[in-house]
């Protein structure tokens, strides 16, 4: 086990504090907006966790104009970048398409739509809230390594499940040749399970599902961390509010 002092880059000590992402670090550092211990960064430094991180004016200012979006994406949009002739679901991202019940009082601007990207990817088969944040430190809290933040999901099933199917869902799966975490899975209605999780590997709920002998016909989500989809319509999308967080 490596020593917890040992010294780090930069950049990296500050994404672990969550301060912001790598990239957005290297990029404060190079413009002078990071010292540490009194005394101007420099690219490529290192440090302990003894030593003291603060950023400037210029770089929480840079910071309070990132923008988080929540969609509710419908079926046939991709999270990412556009592919195989399916649309990304940031082309949904458009004045004209904002939810008429967003009241975070943040006036649209085309800059908002740059730089962002999604911090937890849905099928395109699966609809639900999915958040585009231009904003490192959300994307980490979301989707980090080390992320705690749960994920929850209505997932219709056809197939039949008993309670040693259930027990497996709940804890005791592995997929990837790694034990999953512990996820809660119970039964909404007569064909609707409820999951909720902390980790969010490709496919997992269908993969999971599959492994206990159904078949996934439709997944949603409706939450990550405290944020809920709420009455948020298909398609439809509005800004993270000033009052609200993961």
């Amino acid at each position: 086990m490596e020593p917890t002092n040992e010294p780090v880059r930069l950049s990296k000590r500050m994404a672990q504090l969550g301060l912001c992402s790598r990239r957005e670090a290297d990029s404060y550092i190079e413009q002078g907006w990071v010292q540490v211990n009194g005394q101007t960064a420099v690219l490529g430094q290192k440090v302990t966790e003894n030593d003291r991180i603060d950023l400037n004016r210029q770089a929480h200012e840079k910071q309070a104009q990132r923008v988080t979006i929540l969609l509710n994406k419908p079926v046939g949009y991709v999270s990412a970048q556009a592919e195989k002739g399916y649309k990304a679901a940031a082309e949904l991202i458009t004045a004209e398409n904002r939810w008429e019940g967003d009241d975070s009082r943040i006036q649209f601007s085309e800059k908002h739509k740059f730089g962002l990207a999604p911090a937890g990817r849905l099928d395109i088969d699966s609809v639900g809230l999915l958040v585009l944040t231009q904003d490192g430190r959300i994307a980490k809290q979301l989707i980090g390594e080390n992320s705690s933040s749960e994920k929850e999901y209505l997932v219709r099933v056809r197939g039949r499940l008993d309670e040693k199917g259930l027990a497996l869902l709940n804890h005791g799966l592995s997929l990837d040749g790694e034990k999953l975490r512990p996820a809660k899975v119970e039964w909404q209605n007569e064909d609707q399970l409820r999951f909720i999780l902390k980790q969010g590997k490709k496919r997992q709920i269908r993969r999971m599902c599959e492994l206990v002998g159904l078949r996934v016909v439709g997944l949603k989500r409706i939450r990550m961390g405290k944020v809920k989809l709420g009455r948020l319509p298909p398609g439809k999308w509005r800004y993270l509010k000033a009052n609200e967080s993961f």
